[in-house]
């Protein structure tokens, strides 16, 4: 393999069961890369939508308590020789790991390491899984890199990126090797392989040894009762000094314990050294860090606890006597919606001594099903499987690294990962070490250290690297080969998802434009009504579903020319308004302008300072205003806050010669300031001024919803109802990218707004009750979404309360009960929909899931009174 040259960004990465934790390197200072969705983590996940629907990989893919058997996670586990590496487990561990793979609703076949997915008709093998999951994590640090540099060009790709992946210690060659495959199939011609213990080793050198500020409190003996306020000097000193450090890692599915030595490092014993290592133990690379003895588990994590709760509960817990069949089986719906109950009770045990969580329909007759435990069962159940396990761990990394005297040599334990969050796990720590529960447990390294520690590390003779034959090549170049064909395909599906979408919009924007203020223009006539309901039901037709982006692509094109055709006027009046709205807003805007310029100044000096200071000094000069301001604002002298808030922006266009990096403070500062600004304007009543404040502040960010929520309360003041729902707008927006929570929170915020009209007319009204009704609906739609069921339901209602005969409001009512297993109470609202819409072909759909639904309901219970009577 070619050897690393500086031009290449360093990514460090933390492949886990659940989650995936990725890091730049010091090129970036170690920025964590969000996902696309602003998580800290990605998902290890992968979703199959179907044969014309893009892949959704990472933070896109289903979650995977509700995934079906065409979610793909876990891949960390299911590559080729990681199922049975575990060296330091009994002859038990493959059944746990069977157990862990039950609770998967994939189909996985374990001797062919490949995984069928129904929706596909494929099977894929476990290499290629990943190399999905890695091409979205490619993306997401190149979209890190641009943001960072500032760089928005079409040469991305062409970043040339170095992917460093932690692994266990234990992780063979044959599974390391199909890792950096994985990054070749995704064009990462540069990876390598490293072990987990190394990577903490590098990070606690960096935190704690590499010239940074050190806490005594995790730096010195957690039972020393020496003062933690010595000086530098004293501190180097305390460096200098040899110490050993006990860290312990749990995360779902799998621990380490690493024994690092640290300090006094180059006066030992090398022949001894490395006579003690073998082909498990870590050559130490670190100046004053180094792996003394690291063992690691395959099966040993916070998993095994939720699985132990959930055998605990489906034998004795009362309403689950029932369950003797098949009902919970592990990859049944029910089962995994019983694992995730247990999943939030250790969670919630985690934190509190007891706690208590519901799990719906899972009890007789599909009730819901409540699970109470305390820190007592959770230790009962798993003492044996866990905590025990533990303590072994913690012996054998002892015994590898000299014996019982390395004990008395440990000046701190860190641990690290979720599953060291559970008391029990902690109690586990400090009596296998013979501490007592005093005895204080550091925090210092962090859920990304895995991935920080992969990016530090260099390149030695530890490193892994991959021996390239030629079968092997012609492997990864099937496998890049494939994955660059999927690649194009999702590019295509997403183009074709857009184009369908801008069609059914412009169908919905001609149907309900008809009462519009230029609604009278539309044509009347049977033609045109028929054009949009042909164009309805082609959207939902074979043919567009099996259409290319061309035949797509050609077909909106059509449609737009029918519609220029069928809908001149309409269009040209329609074209007249927006151009006249926006001589409005240049004009409002202009005036504002005028206004400010004359105004400018006020309790002032005019400002003569040309002077070109450091960028530090002018942005003190900044702050400080900014400051000043703030406690005008506070003590309501909004006129005075106001000039200190223009002054502050005055002195933002001062600055020169900016780094991306320092560009970006200045707009973060610029936008925080027109904000304010427009807020003392409103305050003031100067709703010309606060309207050109709000849209300076666009011009910064254009996705600031706090602007977009300043300039709709201008708006509102100003009696401007055409304007007034902006908020809705962008909820619809948020909503189209998939973010329900944001999307539910402007629903509601603009539904709060409706409330706030005052001396209405006749058809001001209706228009308001019409908008609220569409609100409603949107709203319950998130929380369908977002599986907030009884929240759904309640906006149901109100929306029925504005329209007692809405078609869609009893369509997502009956859905709302549909999934809560009410499949009567559904019925009924279906009855009500179909009289008033009897071709509606959604209506038809859902009545055929609820009536199947029904049909094996009653079913049931005709062979359980069989089975009672005889």
């Amino acid at each position: 393999m070619t050897t690393t040259t500086t031009a290449a960004t360093v990514v460090g990465i933390d492949l886990g069961t659940l989650t995936t934790k990725i890091t730049l390197s010091s090129t970036h200072d170690f920025e964590i890369v969000r996902n696309a969705h602003g998580g800290h983590t990605t998902p290890t996940a992968v979703t199959f939508a179907g044969p014309t629907r893009p892949r959704l990989l990472g933070e896109d893919a289903a979650d995977i308590s509700r995934g079906d058997e065409n979610t793909v996670w876990m891949m960390d586990r299911l590559l080729t020789g990681n199922n049975c590496c575990d060296t330091t487990d009994d002859s038990n561990d493959d059944q746990k790991i069977m157990m862990m793979q039950d609770f998967c609703r994939f189909q996985f076949d374990n001797h062919t390491n490949s995984v069928y997915i129904p929706n596909m008709d494929t099977t894929y093998d476990t290499t290629a899984l990943l190399a999905m999951l890695l091409g979205r994590v490619k993306r997401n640090v190149l979209a890190t890199i641009q943001r960072r540099t500032g760089k928005n060009d079409n040469n991305a790709d062409n970043e040339e990126l170095e992917f460093v992946f932690a692994v266990p210690s234990n992780y063979p060659q044959v599974t390391r090797q199909a890792v950096m495959d994985a990054a070749y199939a995704v064009k990462v011609n540069k990876s390598r392989v490293v072990d987990g213990a190394r990577c903490l080793a590098a990070v606690y050198q960096r935190k704690f040894y590499d010239g940074q500020d050190v806490d005594d409190d995790v730096v010195s003996n957690n039972n020393s009762n020496e003062s933690s306020n010595d000086d530098g000097d004293e501190q180097k000193k305390t460096n200098k000094q040899k110490k050993t450090v006990l860290v312990v890692e749990m995360g779902h599915s799998r621990s380490c314990v690493s024994i690092l030595q640290c300090g006094g490092v180059g006066g030992g014993n090398k022949e001894e050294e490395a006579a003690s290592q073998n082909q498990n133990d870590i050559p130490s690379s670190n100046n004053n860090v180094q792996v003394l003895s690291s063992v690691s588990s395959a099966t040993l994590g916070a998993a095994m606890i939720d699985m132990a709760l959930f055998h605990h509960f489906q034998s004795n817990h009362p309403s689950l006597s029932h369950t003797t069949t098949t009902f919970l089986t592990p990859k049944s719906r029910p089962a995994q919606r019983l694992m995730e109950g247990c999943r939030k009770l250790k969670h919630i045990l985690s934190m509190l001594p007891e706690g208590n969580v519901t799990v719906e329909t899972i009890g007789k007759n599909d009730t819901d099903v409540s699970l109470s435990g305390n820190r007592e069962l959770m230790k009962q159940l798993c003492q044996e499987s866990v905590a025990n396990k533990l303590k072994s761990m913690i012996a054998a990394a002892v015994e590898k690294a000299g014996g019982i005297g390395v004990l008395g040599d440990i000046g701190s334990v860190e641990i690290t990962g979720g599953g060291t969050r559970i008391p029990m796990i902690q109690d586990a720590v400090r009596h296998a070490i013979g501490k007592g529960d005093d005895f204080v447990l550091s925090k210092s390294l962090d859920d990304t250290s895995l991935a920080f520690g992969a990016s530090l590390l260099p390149i030695d003779e530890s490193t892994t690297n991959v021996e390239v034959d030629a079968e092997h090549e012609e492997r990864r170049a099937q496998l890049l080969e494939d994955e660059m064909a999927m690649m194009e395909r999702d590019v295509q599906m997403v183009r074709k998802d857009e184009i369908r979408n801008q069609i059914e919009s412009h169908i919905l924007e001609l149907r309900s434009a008809r009462h519009s203020t230029h609604g009278s223009l539309l044509p009347s006539s049977d033609e045109f009504a028929s054009y949009l309901d042909d164009n309805d039901d082609w959207l939902f037709s074979d043919e567009c579903e099996n259409a290319t982006v061309e035949e797509m692509e050609e077909k909106w094109a059509q449609i737009q020319a029918k519609t220029q055709e069928f809908c001149a006027d309409y269009l040209a009046a329609t074209q007249a308004d927006a151009e006249r709205k926006e001589k409005e807003l240049e004009d409002e805007a202009k005036r504002a302008a005028a206004e400010q310029g004359a105004e400018a100044g006020e309790g002032e000096a005019e400002d003569h300072d040309t002077r070109r200071l450091p960028f530090k000094r002018r942005m003190e000069i900044v702050l400080k205003n900014k400051t000043e301001a703030n406690e005008l604002f506070s003590g309501k002298n909004y006129q005075h806050a106001a000039a200190r808030y223009a002054k502050a922006l005055s002195h933002c266009n001062k600055f020169f010669d900016l780094s991306p990096d320092q560009q970006n403070e200045v707009n973060e500062v610029k936008l925080s300031l027109y904000l304010n600004l427009a807020f003392a304007y409103i305050k003031l009543e100067k709703l010309d001024n606060a309207f050109l404040q709000c849209n300076e502040a666009l011009k910064c960010d254009a996705t600031s919803v706090k602007a977009l929520y300043r300039r709709a309360t201008v708006l509102y003041q100003k009696r401007k109802f055409d304007e007034a729902f902006e908020d809705k707008t962008e909820a619809n927006e948020l909503f189209s990218g998939r973010n329900y929570q944001h999307a539910a929170a402007r629903y509601a915020k603009a539904l709060s707004h409706c409330n706030k009209f005052f001396d209405m007319s006749p058809e001001q009204q209706n228009e308001v009750n019409e908008v609220k009704l569409s609100l409603y609906l949107n709203l319950a739609f998130a929380y369908i979404k977002l599986e907030k069921l009884d929240n759904a339901f309640l906006q149901c209602n109100e929306a029925l309360k504005c329209d007692a005969t809405s078609v869609k409001a009893l369509y997502r009512r009956a859905t709302v009960l549909y999934q809560k297993r009410k499949f009567d109470e559904a019925s009924k609202d279906l009855d009500e929909a179909e009289k008033l819409a009897p071709d509606d072909k959604a209506l038809q759909k859902l009545r055929v899931l609820v009536e199947k639904q029904m049909t094996k309901q009653k079913a049931k219970e005709k062979a359980m009174a069989k089975k009672m009577f005889g």
